[in-house]
């Protein structure tokens, strides 16, 4: 961004010519941030302004957090230069900051004030607000219960399906046995392993647990069993000629070779165990997400509803987010040879 500000241009008596160009760059870097404030400054007087059709006790709330947020917004625009990485970063996501301050104006116009969407079905964002302050401790209950399960049989389900993608790449012997066994599995989804699960397992949690690692696991198995399978033999020649041994070919030739692989099945292991994590609580387990939101679908409590799966959805990002940086740092040497 460019440390020549448009105050400075007319201060310093520039021909008139030259300001036109000046006052057009001048919006088109700080046109976005200027419009993320007035998009918030709307939200701050929807709120405000008109008497809600409901009772929601949050709107008060909502409506000063929007001219604080656009506050802001126009301080980091107007001081973007002085402000480093930080006005760096905002100036990047003001657009996103547009777009979310005017959905929310939208949204709290057609539900709060005119009620153009029914209710229940289309809490406004103040009754969202609701449920993070008043119905917090039964939230980050469900919150913990879904991480230990989630994590739980996720870890099983990669480290399982990594050891079995590594034998089946390497050995022959293995690949037999085992390959016909996941052409017979893979193709079906996890949950419709439900009642077999339900049955064979001694308690809800460990079937919950099974179904998030069996979603976990074949991804993982297929990717790296092709990581390993598609190392070149020029490798383990150059390796064997200097006298390694096979665990030496395993350890430090085949598996860091395919790790590229390997991640692209974790990312997608992710995405299935989410999907499943969802399923299971709601069928068995008596805590986490997945039984909040069946609860709040029984009660008819919608905002609790999409409270939680606003919650979801981050949870999922942030591990996105962590396993995109364990990633960057094992392929660190990716860098050089690849267009990331």
């Amino acid at each position: 961004m460019s440390t020549y500000s448009l105050s400075d241009g007319l201060a310093s008596g520039a021909p008139r010519t030259s300001r036109v160009p000046l006052l057009a760059n001048w919006i088109r870097e700080s046109g976005a941030g200027v419009l993320a404030s007035v998009a918030w400054i709307a939200l701050g007087l929807s709120c405000l302004w008109w008497q809600d059709v409901g009772d929601w006790s949050r709107t008060h709330s909502l409506g000063i957090a929007a001219f604080i947020i656009a506050a802001l917004a126009l301080f980091g625009t107007v001081g973007a230069d002085y402000l480093g990485a930080a006005g760096q970063a905002l100036h990047k996501r003001a657009p996103w900051l547009v777009a979310l301050g005017v959905f929310l104006t939208v949204w709290e116009v057609a539900t709060a004030k005119f009620a153009w969407l029914p209710l229940p079905f289309f809490p406004p964002p103040q009754a969202i607000i609701e449920v993070y302050t008043d119905d917090l401790p039964k939230l980050l209950d469900s919150v913990l219960a879904s991480i230990k399960l989630q994590l739980g049989g996720y870890l099983i389900g990669a480290t399982i399906g990594f050891l079995t993608g590594v034998s089946i790449g390497w050995s022959r012997a293995v690949g037999y046995w085992v390959h016909p066994v996941l052409r017979f599995i893979g193709p079906l989804p996890a949950t419709a392993w439900l009642p077999i699960a339900f049955f064979t397992f001694p308690s809800s949690w460990s079937a919950s647990t099974f179904l998030i690692a069996l979603a976990t696991g074949f991804p993982v198995t297929v990717l790296t069993w092709s990581g390993v399978a598609s190392v070149s033999n020029a490798y383990y020649d150059v390796a064997r000629t200097l006298g390694a041994k096979p665990s030496f070919l395993v350890l430090k030739v085949a598996i860091p070779a395919a790790l590229p692989h390997v991640f692209v099945g974790l990312f997608m292991g992710l995405g299935s165990s989410f999907a499943v994590l969802v399923v299971a609580e709601m069928i068995g387990v008596k805590a986490g997400l997945g039984w909040y939101l069946q609860w709040a679908q029984g009660w008819a409590a919608y905002a609790n509803m999409y409270a939680a799966l606003i919650v979801m959805s981050l949870l999922c990002s942030g591990a996105i987010t962590l396993l995109f940086a364990i990633r960057d740092r094992l392929l660190v040497w990716q860098k050089g040879t690849v267009k990331w």
